[in-house]
């Protein structure tokens, strides 16, 4: 299995692990007191752990952990300057430092009140260097893996940017030849449909060049899938009839990436309509159902190619589109996403269900067209 390649980074871009973000945070408070979980658990022997020395040392671990983070995350710039190696170890060096002088603060705080934190019969020098070395341990491996978890981030970003350059590229050799010869064989009978497929399809262009650039929202990505087929119905006439249902309201500014609708409407033509001698309706459903936007595209389509034969027909040839347009969906919104597709009784359907909790508020009536 070949590995994933490594993203490049961008010159001055710090690779140290951010501890700027509470999630971050959290983690390393997390394991902060799993550490502690552990030693009390520890059938060691010696002293038995009451409450209050649970959570001294609760507290005292935790301290350690946010002056550790504090200073990682404002140094770590600086830290990220230096080669990997040696920039990890001044981190881990620098935590086990600052862990020392608060175990002897601590040693020495608790000598002169008597508190009783310390063990009997510790040593500062055996305070001091345990909490370091602890320290060191527990900071070394933490960042290890969030460096591990920002690397792979890293390569799933890049691979969704790749997917969504791709199915950008889809869209240019085959579609445009047949749109400009379509064009062409209609600008002498009918100007007036010659110049609006001209803008239609300048317009479609612009916006698959920005596919991978920036976010897209609603109201660009049905536009978008519109004009793909105004251009379609214009080189297969009445071969292909598009029929929009559209629950209103819908959050037309929900934000979306760029390319998700068109490669679905796309597939419906290709794969379905235009193998079809009679062709078909092109049914485009968009709603809210319980807080999710459902888009279901559905479609008459040549039952699947048998096992064994080449995919030639139905959705067979979809499966690349889909799957990665499931996998930017899966990148950004995780498990909340939905996407399903499949045929069944001559038509073929997909379905996208996408959270839109943080939807901006629902925009007004915009009523569909059909084509």
């Amino acid at each position: 299995m070949n590995a994933l390649p490594t993203p490049a980074r961008n010159e001055g871009e710090p690779w140290l692990p951010d501890l700027c973000r509470l999630q971050r945070l959290a983690t390393v408070f997390g394991v902060a007191e799993l550490a502690v979980v552990v030693v009390a658990l520890a059938p060691d022997g010696g002293r038995e752990w009451s409450l209050v020395r649970f959570l001294s040392a609760s507290g005292f671990a935790l301290w350690l952990a946010l002056t550790a983070a504090v200073t990682l995350c404002a140094l770590r710039g600086w830290f990220s300057r230096w080669p990997r190696p040696v920039g990890g170890t001044l981190a881990v060096a620098a935590t086990a430092w600052i862990a020392a002088i608060g175990a002897m603060l601590l040693y020495a705080i608790d000598a002169a009140l008597g508190y009783g934190f310390v063990p009997a019969g510790a040593t500062m020098l055996r305070f001091a260097g345990g909490t370091s070395a602890v320290t060191a341990l527990i900071v070394a491996v933490v960042l290890r893996y969030l460096y591990a978890i920002d690397r792979w981030q890293a390569q799933v970003h890049a691979s969704a940017r790749a997917q969504a350059d791709a199915l950008q590229a889809r869209i240019r050799p085959h579609f445009l030849f047949n749109s400009m010869n379509t064009i062409a064989g209609v600008i002498r009978r009918d100007p007036v449909v010659a110049e609006r497929a001209v803008l239609d399809l300048s317009d479609l262009f612009r916006a698959a060049l920005g596919a991978g650039e920036r976010d897209s929202t609603l109201a660009e990505e049905l536009e978008l899938a519109e004009r793909y087929l105004a251009i379609e119905q214009l080189r297969l006439g009445d071969r292909l009839q598009v029929e929009w249902e559209r629950r209103e309201p819908l959050p037309l500014d929900l934000p979306l990436p760029r390319l998700v609708l068109q490669p679905l409407v796309e597939n419906a033509v290709l794969h379905g309509i235009s193998r079809l001698p009679g062709g078909g309706t092109v049914l485009v459903a968009v709603a809210m159902d319980d807080g999710a936007l459902q888009v279901v595209v559905r479609n008459p389509a040549p039952p699947p190619a048998p096992p064994g034969l080449p995919a030639r027909r139905a959705g067979d040839g979809a499966g690349h589109a889909l799957r990665n347009i499931g996998h930017r969906l899966a990148y950004l919104y995780g498990d909340e996403a939905r996407m399903a597709g499949g045929w069944s009784e001559g038509y073929y359907r997909v379905e996208v269900r996408l959270p839109a909790r943080h939807a901006p508020k629902p925009a007004g009536e915009a009523g569909g067209r059909a084509g």
